[in-house]
């Protein structure tokens, strides 16, 4: 026996549903925090300093080792050898 049931609600609701904790507050606290950030950033003038508020966790050598590995993949499924 196979049983459909079809139930229309909001994510909210059905967050709430499944006994999942409202999250909305602590999002608009992160994105106030990022946009904060990202102002400071910009009001500087500072290339390096923008890309510090836009990836805090490695930043640029982060994005560059990330690169290279798309690099590495992409030359090895090309068949173009071993990566370095």
């Amino acid at each position: 026996m196979k049983v459909h049931i079809e139930m229309e609600m909001t994510p909210e609701e059905a967050r709430a549903v499944m006994g999942l904790p409202d999250i909305v507050p602590m999002q608009k606290q992160m994105m106030d925090e990022m946009q904060a950030r990202m102002k400071a950033a910009f009001d500087t003038g500072d290339p390096e300093a923008m890309m510090r508020a836009w990836m805090p966790l490695g930043g640029a050598k982060a994005f560059e080792q990330f690169q290279k590995l798309l690099w590495d993949s992409a030359r090895t499924v090309s068949g173009g050898g071993k990566p370095r």
